[in-house]
């Protein structure tokens, strides 16, 4: 192995999930089989319209375009005013990625953080996150900085990572709080990178709100990326199906490096996330879902001893027994359910779980049925 492989293997941490092998197991060798909300993997089919778009754009031999086609790009535009209430967006300004993940980890480096003149640089995101912006961070050599809500960007902040409704936790930022925190970024003259993967999954009663609203931005979106995936609502994961967009000089920027770099999207899965935009039944249809898993999820977690905090959006039950989160695990995996430690989030999850919405809803119910036994 040479020195930068084994410097790079040094930096980055453990794959979290697999140091579950043996509460998997537990949870494996239970009489009804496991349930395994640990990871939010979706399992429901693919929307109808989407496979047949995907089955019609099969015979593509030749490659696809980097920046998407114009029709991919104005249904996200048109997506955005229509969902979200955010017309006028640049159609230029949307870049597809092979899934939100990707685009993730390798953010801080296509920005040109780190290296041999930006050791100093820092990548700032949520105090308990997905372990993937510290990865990202890590990739590109620059300093992380974990930070609550309250708490003031540090001297050197280049990259900041909003995400609401939150992973773990399902915490939600209003516009003013996002508002603050762009402000914070803008004086100190970083970018401002939004993981909205689960916006569209709001929860009953909640309203979640992207950076690339007026509201927050005021009409410039200068130095905002906001980050989508539709792997959630529109059950892609297996397609690999994000994108980006905002700021039309940073994404220009990240279409240049990404052609030389080959990052592209498939064009049978750019026309299967051109339907899936396009098509807001199947999204209604994946959010009643999720509502209705968290409806008995819940309830029965908070009857088996467990505290559920914030948890009002997204994919996932934050929770708690005031104990060790491994010892909750195993606790879990001795009744065949098989959850995430929250230490997988930051040292501040060591005391709870997450517990994952993804599972058919005779899982859930399974899972209902043996919290209370």
């Amino acid at each position: 192995m040479t020195a930068g492989r084994e410097a790079t293997r040094r930096a980055l941490p453990e794959f979290p999930w697999d140091s579950l092998a043996g509460a998997a197991a537990v949870a494996r060798s239970h009489h009804d089989g496991v349930v395994d909300l640990s990871v939010g993997t979706p399992v429901d089919p693919v929307p109808d319209a989407v496979g047949e778009a995907l089955r019609a754009a099969w015979d593509s031999p030749g490659y696809p375009q980097t920046w998407g086609t114009p029709a991919l790009r104005q249904a996200v535009v048109d997506w955005f005013a229509r969902r979200r209430g955010v017309p006028g967006l640049d159609p230029q300004a949307v870049l597809p990625t092979v899934g939100s993940k990707e685009l993730v980890a390798w953010l801080p480096t296509l920005l040109g953080l780190g290296g041999r003149d930006g050791a100093d640089d820092v990548v700032a995101f949520p105090h308990l996150a997905y372990p993937t912006y510290e990865v990202g961070a890590r990739l590109a050599g620059t300093r992380t900085a974990p930070v609550h809500d309250d708490e003031p960007l540090p001297e050197g902040t280049r990259l900041v990572w909003l995400n609401s409704p939150s992973n773990p936790t399902g915490r939600v930022l209003d516009a003013g709080r996002l508002a603050d925190r762009l402000a914070e970024a803008r004086a100190l003259g970083a970018v401002v990178a939004s993981d909205e993967c689960y916006l569209a999954l709001p929860g009953p009663g909640v309203v979640t709100t992207s950076v690339l609203d007026p509201a927050v931005h005021g009409g410039d979106v200068t130095g905002l990326l906001a980050v989508h995936s539709l792997s959630k609502t529109s059950n892609l994961a297996g397609y690999r199906a994000g994108l980006v967009l905002g700021d039309p000089v940073l994404v220009a920027d990240l279409l240049q490096t990404r052609k030389h770099a080959g990052m592209i999207v498939p064009r049978p899965v750019q026309e299967a996330m051109t339907a899936a935009l396009r098509d807001d039944e199947h999204v209604a249809a994946t959010r009643a879902r999720y509502d209705a898993r968290r409806a008995e999820l819940r309830p029965a977690l908070e009857a088996a001893g467990l505290r559920v905090e914030h948890s009002e959006a997204g994919l996932y039950l934050w929770a708690t027994a005031g104990e060790p989160c491994r010892a909750t695990v195993d606790r879990l995996a001795a009744r065949g359910i098989l959850v995430a430690p929250g230490e997988f989030y930051g040292p501040a999850g060591e005391a709870h779980v997450r517990v994952a919405l993804t599972a058919s809803d005779e899982r859930i119910a399974a899972a209902a049925e043996r919290l209370a036994g």
